[in-house]
């Protein structure tokens, strides 16, 4: 499997990233190492997470998913074998991405992750009220004291990304090397509107929402089914004549390759132009081996474009 840049950055990964917003959510820590000891297993190192996972749940103390992920890391003692990606202003949180709110968003990230550098620190989410030069140049004291490498947005705009780029130009600091749209056989308005400015300008994409909250497991194709996942309001709305156009090639093409639909969901992910990486969580370590059979997968010309057909 040819392993991809990151934007012009020192990272180079294989083109899967574990997702890690179902660590203290729906997998508990023994369950989450296993996850991790498969997925670095079978030769990938890059895993994702934010200061926001999985706040949404109940109770759960702040950062439950770095704390996990840096449990596994010390129980490891692997740091150096992975890229740990995560992220600042997760649920847009108070301060935003203000300089005051990254230095100490970062310090209780590094404290979880039990690590002192994060290869790749993301702006989970734009704030307005913060302007570029104040968030790029607390970036950048980060990248200077060895704390962060590299620095990514996620949920960007294409204008919002172009602004920040042409700030970090003007005012010499690190750009942007990587955008976190989503994008999916389903979603892809965000991701094209995006595309050719990250091709001309040498920006990497890891594109998350790759299964479309499992809809694009095949799994989920009337009303009914919707009660089997907690997911399920999510996955809802796609129960239109989209989506079960895009479920019926994905059958086609799963049955003459003898994969599941989600390995050919990701398969087509990975073959196009722009992305460096999907992003997938998995519940268990045989989902993790489908989602590695999945990047892994090389689909002919005419079922990449059959499937891009039915999502159009």
């Amino acid at each position: 499997m040819n392993r991809r840049p990151l934007g012009r950055s020192e990272l180079v990964i294989e083109p899967l990233v574990l997702g890690g917003n179902v660590f203290g959510w729906t997998v508990d820590e023994a369950k989450g190492f296993a996850i991790l000891d498969a997925f670095v297993g079978a030769g990938f190192t890059a895993i994702d997470t934010a200061e926001g996972y999985p706040n949404w749940v109940p109770g759960n103390p702040p950062g439950m998913s770095e704390t996990i992920i840096g449990k596994w890391l010390k129980a490891r003692n692997n740091r150096s074998d992975v890229h740990i990606f995560t992220k600042v202003n997760s649920a847009k949180r108070p301060g935003g991405l203000k300089a005051d709110a990254i230095r100490q968003s970062v310090e209780a990230s590094l404290q979880r992750l039990q690590t002192d550098y994060i290869d790749l620190y993301f702006s989970h989410w734009p704030d307005a009220e913060s302007d570029h030069e104040e968030t790029l140049s607390a970036y950048d004291t980060l990248i200077r004291s060895g704390k962060v490498r590299v620095i990514g947005a996620s949920n960007y705009t294409s204008e919002t990304l172009e602004a920040a780029q042409k700030t970090a130009i003007v005012k010499s600091l690190d750009r942007y090397e990587v955008i976190q749209p989503r994008y999916n056989l389903y979603d892809r308005a965000e991701f094209d509107a995006l595309r050719p400015y990250l091709i001309d300008n040498e920006v990497g994409a890891i594109v998350y929402y790759s299964l479309a909250s499992g809809f694009l497991t095949g799994k989920y194709r009337s009303e009914a089914d919707l009660g089997q996942s907690p997911r399920g309001g999510g996955i809802g709305q796609y129960l239109d004549a989209k989506g079960l156009a895009i479920l019926k090639a994905l059958d086609e093409v799963a049955a003459e390759t003898s994969a599941t639909q989600a390995e050919v969901a990701l398969a087509w992910l990975v073959a196009q132009q722009g992305v460096s990486a999907p992003i997938a969580s998995a519940s268990s370590v045989e989902q993790v081996e489908s989602l590695v059979r999945g990047v892994r997968l090389e689909l002919s010309d005419d079922a990449v474009n059959l499937l891009t057909k039915a999502g159009s």
